[in-house]
């Protein structure tokens, strides 16, 4: 399970003396156990596949967003820092789905759906979303859209 790895992983991270790869896992168990918490569940249980990603993905966005405003507020350390654990949050994520595939489940969609012109876009987006089942990034999913109507 990725509860494991994540924990066999933080354990090697420790033995290596990587400081930002064992906060940056920490923090992810964590946020596992505010998840099971929340769930009102026992925190020494183990949260499963898809609650661990659902965690994983939040706190992925979470970096994303802090990396966005140090850089907007000239924090460019702080940012770097921000970025550096999205890539180590992005390590345990499942790999999403690229614009070209994107592209090609929408067009499909377009033609089963009867969508010839933009008022269809949000009822176009909500299939290609529920086609791809959390695995394509919602910003990529609207941008390949609006090109097919452009």
């Amino acid at each position: 399970m990725l509860t494991q790895k994540i924990r066999t992983d933080m354990t090697a991270a420790m033995k290596a003396r990587d400081a930002l790869r064992v906060q940056t896992l920490r923090g992810a168990l964590a946020a596992f156990t505010n998840e099971l918490v929340a769930k009102g569940r026992k925190p020494t249980e183990e949260l499963t596949e898809a609650d661990a990603i659902t965690v994983l993905k939040r706190l992925a966005k979470q970096r994303k967003d802090s990396a966005e405003q140090f850089t907007k507020g000239n924090r460019p350390e702080l940012a770097e820092k921000e970025s550096n654990e999205l890539k180590i949050i992005e390590a345990y994520l499942p790999q999403t789905a690229n614009r070209e595939e994107i592209e090609k489940v929408a067009r499909a969609k377009m033609t089963e759906l009867g969508i010839t012109d933009a008022s269809g876009a949000g009822k176009l987006t909500g299939a290609v979303m529920k086609e791809f089942a959390g695995n394509a990034d919602g910003a990529d999913v609207k941008a390949v859209i609006s090109s097919l109507f452009a």
